[in-house]
């Protein structure tokens, strides 16, 4: 994420943030398509209205998170930017897996979880100051 991150955020500040963002993400379903058209794929995507209509917010919440990442960098530097997101990303996957959101089978927290995001908050503090 760091080194994309750096690379999108010096891009969007040559050509612009969205341009970056439709860019990114052009080429990487490009690149997807060719997998696909080589066989790579389990033939999933004719099952595709079957799914539940969250497993298909991957889409749209992919630019923005694309997007916010390069802009984050761009702001904070991307120590700063890195460090910000992976505790965010571990705090809201906690959440996820204690009440069993979005598919994923329930995993109580624990005082010892907590314990560990709280060391990253301090690690995170650390590192900010």
């Amino acid at each position: 994420m760091a080194f994309q991150g750096a690379v999108n955020a010096t891009a969007a500040k040559a050509i612009g943030l969205w341009e970056t963002t439709f860019v990114v993400l052009a080429s990487g379903a490009a690149l997807t398509g060719a997998g696909l058209a080589l066989g790579l794929g389990r033939g999933g995507l004719a099952r595709l209205g079957a799914a539940p209509w969250w497993n298909l917010l991957g889409g749209p919440v992919g630019p923005i998170i694309t997007a916010a990442v390069a802009y984050g960098i761009r702001k904070a530097g991307a120590v700063s930017a890195t460090t910000a997101i992976i505790v965010g990303q571990i705090g809201m996957a906690a959440l996820i897996d204690h009440l069993g959101w979005l598919g994923i089978e329930r995993v109580p927290f624990s005082p010892f979880k907590l314990l560990g995001i709280a060391l990253l908050a301090v690690g995170a503090w650390i590192l900010l100051n």
